[in-house]
């Protein structure tokens, strides 16, 4: 919901708009229109933003029995064909479990993960293995965006789909994704032939499977810990829940990595 004070300035906005209130006793100039347009606009839009939220929370309040707790001794993830981000011989990786559609993913990739890159990707002390979860019950599209993802992979550019999806994670159409691979310089026709078989649906539904036996209820959600040397197999440390602030994620990952000695 919106404010009192914003409400009226929507109302009064529309009323200036259609002519039913002057500013004193003069029309509002043409400048004027435009200024108010663009705060109904701007109202709107914030609107959405919440509602957006408030549906996703439900839907996952909602959806089916708790999940067991996060008991970090007791998970054991694998990381052997999933996408990959920084020294693959890095003892230490950061697994998170995402979904496109999730505001609060979005917010991780904007906020928090350039951080983490810099800091600990790039240096070589850390990989990040991204895997899918898509909540379909709150985020219809998650899914295809997930294929679009995957598909994207198949052609080398995991990455570069991955980011133009975080920008718009309204324009999940066949259209729009067929776009997006064009603009990152994947095959079109090998593209969309990926897409329209679903040649990913069952490793997406793995990554699925395997987020619901460690816990996971939500979106994003990150799992820290310890590969062994030649084994995909990573033995949790830490849990994470939620796109926390980098200084939470930077405490975590100094502590493992004094851990890992």
């Amino acid at each position: 919901m919106i404010n009192r004070n914003s409400l009226i300035l929507a109302v009064s906005s529309v009323l200036i708009l259609s002519g039913q209130l002057s500013f004193g006793q003069r029309r509002p100039t043409s400048e004027e229109v435009q200024s108010l347009r663009k705060d109904v606009n701007t109202i709107k839009a914030n609107q959405a933003d919440i509602e957006k939220s408030v549906k996703e929370l439900k839907a996952l309040a909602g959806a089916g029995q708790p999940a067991p707790p996060l008991a970090p001794e007791n998970i054991v993830l694998g990381v052997d064909d999933d996408p990959l981000m920084g020294d693959q011989k890095a003892r230490l990786v950061l697994v998170e479990f995402s979904d496109f559609q999730c505001p609060f993913c979005a917010r991780f990739v904007h906020e928090t993960f350039p951080e983490i890159e810099k800091d600990y990707i790039k240096t070589g002390k850390l990989k990040y293995v991204f895997r899918d979860f898509p909540i379909s019950s709150a985020h219809k599209d998650a899914f295809k965006a997930a294929l679009a993802a995957g598909c994207a992979l198949d052609q080398g550019k995991f990455w570069e789909m991955h980011d133009r999806l975080f920008e718009n994670q309204t324009a999940f159409t066949v259209y729009n994704l067929t776009r997006n691979a064009e603009a990152i310089g994947l095959n079109k026709e090998k593209f969309q032939k990926c897409l329209n078989n679903n040649e990913y649906e069952t490793e997406i539904q793995n990554d699925f499977a395997d987020g619901l036996k460690a816990g996971v209820n939500q979106t994003p959600i990150f799992f820290l810990g310890l590969t062994e040397p030649k084994s995909p197999k990573v033995k949790v440390l830490t849990v994470i829940t939620g796109a926390k602030p980098y200084a939470v994620f930077k405490a975590a990952i100094d502590s493992a990595l004094q851990q890992g000695k």
